[in-house]
């Protein structure tokens, strides 16, 4: 066995042998991959084996995409069979409600380059024959749907990596990881030590394990599955003997029932309400290619209901009954990538659909170990995603959650409750009896919209225009009308302070430093020059800093400011969390309040437009900035919790001469539209460049210190290919919600990124990217958006329709 190599992987599933594939694929051949029991132990060997291109996120349907391409290549490769049964799925729609979840899931499936087609339930019945189409409403075909066989799926990965020079090591169990100071690693196994520079955690069902071996508690539970494998039916031998082919994959959403053939029978499985977590504190070492026992009682509903949509079933004999563990994260997507705070440790677990997503995985994350960055726009799979609130009994509530859901419609308003509350602000209480509905953001209680008194405040779930509508336009007009408050706590806030924290903060941001007293808005880019980052930055002292910037990304930006820290100490960061949290006033009359907390000097002319102040705001010690996301005249106050309650009360009483209102998140992003203001994950994110996005003025050139300043030079020069682009939209009762195709005389041209209904210019607006040459075509409707399959004509506007001079914000 080596005693040294450049990577060891950990975990012998498909998921840890497409990372050693990828890796020597990359380039790195010094890799090695330790296994505690042998290939494929632990869920992989148990698997039902189906692979689909479906998810909710584009691009983790881009990945999953990717990894159904690369089994023939595999098989070229190794020599090994994967198999492969390329049978195509259909989807099945019983609601209305489901059915245009389908037709929105198939217009993303145009710009991604997926195939997929929507069917009547007859031309769903000639496809198979066995479903009951009177139960449905309408079905989507997905052509790359299939099935495969684990065991050989996961040799072909590992004999293609040991034929490119990886070693393989089984019966190698990891007893423990002793990180050293330069960032490398010991790994202590059963066989020997192996001192490593990087470390990948693709230990599946011991992932928390391995985690744990690090001072590291991921958030990932194992769920048992269940799924049958019937005797062999006269009806699937005589549809193959007809056909020549078999059956298509079937997605039963109503039945919570996934099905596909097997041989001459059929494999039927379920992700039932009456979930059972298995071994949530401690996975046993000793576990290896073992079944729990089954229990069809559990799932005798959803078996029911299943013989009913497809009757033959019913008659059909059980061969035998698989129940295995395999694990999810509390939102069902893997955790890849580097750990914030480790040095070379890296993660490649909750992988629960591991041959859908097990080659992409493998891909972005070989990629971002050999070059730094994933290659592909991987936030939905990135393990910085979820903060130190997702503690282990947070993560059972919701993984349970997450798998009883599996086969439900999420519904862009709906709220999901397991684990909730988990964390609150001081007004949390004082908001709710204002009415507040609350949403989850990064684990924080956040109010949304305030439902009147005698309108009970909860959403009515829709893809449609909801019970919401009326209530965030009253709170839009009354903040650009007068003066509105909101909260602010759901923001990443940071202090950099030290003698090295502005020529670092310059190093990272494209933007100049601010002077003293001042704020600049700045993006980040990588060295690839695309988007990593969007920040308010304000200088407070020489060797002090405040930033701002989004909560959801905190955990991920820290990671990399820590990648490039100076080492000499000249600079030291804190990431307040809730230790610091805000409220945000704005309007036209924001300022009158402003000046009735304070006896500072607050007019125009003392206190302008991108100022930061420390003050005491009715008696309370405050940052400020004149700034707000709003695109108003307006500020934002930022206290210590303990402040906060006191805060709100005085900005109350000020405010109501004024006829104060509170708002929501809802009518904040609906006041961002009207100004054309991008946001962090939806028009900023890693697969775009700042003159793509529209921030040329937001960068500057001149500085020579900048990360991705090369690379921003030559986007310059070229102008890219993308152009971010705000539209409006002739929609009916449904505004985009995002990822819908846009469309440019009959072809598919872009994507919306957001949007939604600017309710004080009366608009319904998106925002997307096209090809630059489309970008300056402003003719009348010269552009359609498909919304739950109907095509609504758009068009590009250049200026923001609220204030497109800027001169509220400035007065």
């Amino acid at each position: 066995m080596k005693s040294q190599a450049r990577v060891v992987v950990i975990g012998g599933g498909v998921v840890g042998c497409s990372v050693l594939y990828h890796l020597t694929k990359a380039g790195w051949k010094d890799v090695v991959l330790v296994e505690r029991d042998r290939l494929t132990s632990g869920s992989t060997w148990h698997a039902a084996g189906g692979f689909h291109t479906l998810n909710g996120d584009p691009n983790v349907a881009k990945l999953q995409g990717y990894t159904i391409g690369l089994y023939n290549e595999l098989e070229k490769i190794s020599g090994e069979s994967c198999g492969l049964h390329r049978s195509g799925g259909l989807i099945l729609a019983e609601t209305p409600e489901r059915l245009e979840w389908l037709k929105m899931a198939h217009a993303r499936a145009r710009y991604l380059g997926l195939e997929t087609e929507m069917l009547s339930m007859a031309e769903a019945k000639k496809m198979h024959p066995m479903l009951e189409e009177q139960y449905f409403v309408g079905a989507m075909l997905d052509a790359a749907d299939g099935n495969l066989d684990p065991n050989g799926t996961t040799n072909a990965y590992a004999k293609s990596a040991k034929i490119a020079g990886a070693e393989i090591y089984q019966s190698c169990k990891v007893e423990d990881l002793k990180a050293r100071k330069d960032g490398t690693w010991d790994v202590i196994t059963a066989q020997g030590n192996i001192h490593a520079e990087h470390v990948v955690n693709c230990g599946g069902l011991w992932a928390r394990e391995v985690g744990r071996m690090v001072g590291l508690e991921l958030p990932v539970l194992a769920m048992e599955h269940m799924y049958l494998v019937t005797e062999d039916m006269q009806e699937v031998i005589s549809y193959n003997k007809e056909r020549g082919h078999e059956l298509p994959h079937i997605i039963d959403f109503k039945s919570e029932i996934y099905m596909r053939q097997e041989r001459q029978g059929m494999v039927l499985g379920t992700y039932e309400q009456a979930c059972v977590p298995w071994q949530p504190r401690q996975t046993p070492w000793e576990f290896g290619q073992e079944l729990l026992q089954p229990d069809l009682d559990r799932i005798a509903p959803n078996l029911e209901l299943g013989y009913k949509h497809f009757p033959a079933l019913e008659h059909a004999g059980i061969k035998r009954v698989i129940n295995g563990p395999f694990t999810f994260s509390p939102d069902g997507n893997p955790l890849v990538g580097p750990v914030q705070g480790l040095r070379n440790f890296w993660c490649a677990c909750a992988v629960m659909a591991g041959f859908s997503q097990g080659g992409g995985v493998g891909l972005a994350l070989s990629q971002w170990m050999v070059n730094g960055d994933p290659g592909f726009d991987v936030w939905a799979m990135d393990v910085a995603r979820f903060g130190e609130w997702a503690t282990r009994s947070y993560t059972n509530e919701k993984v349970r959650e997450n798998y009883a859901r599996r086969f439900s419609v999420r519904f862009p308003n709906e709220e999901l409750p397991a684990a909730r509350p988990q964390q609150t602000t001081a007004l949390y209480d004082t908001m709710l009896a204002q009415g507040a509905v609350m949403g989850d953001s990064w684990g924080l209680e956040t109010p949304l919209w305030f439902a009147p008194k005698g309108v009970e405040p909860k959403d009515i779930v829709s893809f449609h225009r909801s019970n919401d509508f009326k209530h965030v336009k009253a709170e839009v007009l009354g903040t650009r009308n007068g003066v509105g408050v909101t909260e602010i706590a759901n923001f990443a806030k940071y202090r950099f302070e030290g003698p090295g924290a502005e020529s670092f903060l310059s190093r990272l941001m494209t933007n100049k430093m601010p002077r003293t007293g001042r704020i600049i808005l700045t993006p980040m880019l990588n060295p690839g020059g695309k988007l990593i980052g969007d920040f308010t930055i304000a200088k407070a002292a020489d060797e002090r800093f405040y930033m701002w910037g989004s909560s959801q990304a905190q955990k991920y930006h820290m990671r990399w400011f820590e990648q490039h820290l100076p080492g000499d100490g000249s600079v030291r960061i804190h990431r307040y969390d809730m230790g610091l949290v805000g409220l945000s006033i704005a309007g036209p009359k924001s300022r009158d309040v402003l000046q009735a907390l304070t006896d500072e000097d607050v007019a125009n002319a003392a206190f302008k437009f991108m100022d930061h102040r420390s003050m005491d705001i009715a008696n309370v010690p405050a940052l400020i900035n004149r700034v707000t996301y709003t695109g108003d005249l307006g500020y934002e106050i930022w206290v210590a919790p303990e402040y906060q309650r006191r805060l709100y009360e005085a900005i109350m009483k000020a405010g109501k001469p004024h006829g104060i209102v509170n708002f929501g998140m809802r009518a904040l992003l609906s006041m961002r539209l009207e100004k054309n203001f991008p946001t962090w994950y939806r028009e900023l994110r890693p697969i775009y460049g700042v003159f793509e996005a529209g921030l040329d003025r937001f960068i500057d050139l001149g500085k020579n210190d900048f990360i991705g300043r090369e690379a921003a030079t030559e986007e310059k020069r070229t102008g890219g290919t993308l152009r971010r682009v705000s539209m409006i939209v002739e929609a009916a009762d449904c505004d985009v919600l995002g990822d819908e195709p846009i469309w440019h005389k009959g072809k598919v041209v872009g994507w919306v990124t957001s949007g939604g209904y600017a309710h004080y210019v009366d608009k319904s607006m998106a925002q997307g990217y096209v090809p630059k040459e489309l970008a300056t075509d402003t003719s009348k409707g010269a552009f359609e958006i498909e919304i739950i399959g109907e095509n609504r004509k758009a068009t590009i506007i250049i200026d923001p329709p609220f204030d497109p001079e800027g001169k509220r914000m400035r007065s």
